[in-house]
């Protein structure tokens, strides 16, 4: 007689490893609230220029953070402003245009600044974004202490419904895999959309033009930091190896400006190329030779052929 078959024990179902998931976010807010900064942190190097200055991204730029469990492409747009030129204009219609575009949104607040008008019309501006989640960043954690971060939190938790709040300091580093984390969550499941380690898509001769901008800026204070464009004309290595042979435009609006930028027999034009060489050897990974000129482009924030031909498209 055969003996009964026993039942099988069954096996412990083994934990489904999670989905790979990809996609995009971008950060918003007013003008010089730390969003280039908190990007270049989240990539964890240099890819967005900052300043003190506001409204210093001029351009959609996008990091890329590579994860083993997902791939999040961080895009930095132009702070939300009321344009008052014609480049102001184009600039408010590239971050709106973003918005509708990604699968998450970074409303940024600084951890030290009262909530005033700015960041309620974007928050209202953002309450219309009806299929896309907004995390509230409260960003610059680091400046204030505790108490008044968490004031700071309920002031932006009264602002709008968000997916999620998170205070973040990009410059200590607190949070800032919390961010990633928070993020990630709302991206959809995908395979990576870019390549294995590359920080960014920005072309280099892009990343070189506005490593001299940076300097240019930290060079004039306040002076003239809205009138700069920088233009690589020309970058190469030069044979033999060990060394790259960069031409580079500055261009301003007024005669008057392009003698600030010079300086004194050339000594502010001189400490903007050498910051700015250090900057991009860095970048490279080689030796810079840096030509840099100062021309006048008069009027060019106000001018459409002008600010097509310094790339700043419609």
């Amino acid at each position: 007689m055969t003996k009964p078959t026993e039942p099988s024990t069954p096996h412990r179902a083994e934990a489904a490893e999670p989905p790979f998931r990809s996609g995009f976010a971008c950060f918003v807010g007013r003008p010089n609230v730390g969003k280039s900064t908190l990007m270049n942190a989240l990539v964890g190097r240099k890819v967005a220029i900052t300043s003190d200055q506001p409204q210093t991204t001029r351009r959609a730029i996008r990091g890329i953070v590579h994860r083993d469990d997902a791939q999040l492409i961080v895009v930095d747009t132009p702070g939300l402003h009321k344009p008052k030129t014609l480049l102001g204009e184009r600039l408010d219609s590239l971050a709106r245009s973003t918005l509708t575009e990604v699968d998450v949104v970074g409303f940024c607040v600084p951890a030290g600044d009262p909530v005033g008008r700015g960041d309620q019309y974007i928050a209202r501006e953002l309450a219309q974004l009806r299929s896309t989640p907004v995390v509230a960043l409260v960003t610059k954690t680091d400046r204030v202490p505790p108490q008044a971060v968490a004031e700071q939190l309920l002031a932006v938790s009264a602002l709008g419904e968000w997916a999620d709040i998170v205070p973040v300091s990009a410059v200590s580093g607190h949070q800032v895999d919390v961010v990633a984390d928070v993020l990630v969550r709302h991206l959809p499941e995908g395979p990576p959309l870019y390549p294995g380690g590359e920080p960014t898509d920005e072309p280099e001769q892009q990343l070189v033009a506005e490593l001299i901008r940076e300097a240019a800026l930290d060079g004039v204070r306040d002076e003239l930091p809205h009138s700069i464009a920088v233009v690589v004309d020309e970058m190469a290595p030069r044979p033999g190896g060990g060394l790259t042979d960069i031409y580079a435009i500055m261009y301003v609006e007024r005669p008057s400006q392009k003698a600030i930028v010079i300086g004194t027999r050339g000594a502010r034009l001189r400490d903007v190329g050498s910051e700015a060489r250090r900057h991009i050897e860095a970048l490279l990974g080689t030796r810079v030779f840096l030509d840099l000129r100062v021309k006048v482009a008069k009027d060019w924030q106000r001018d459409p052929k002008q600010l097509r031909r310094l790339g700043f498209q419609e």
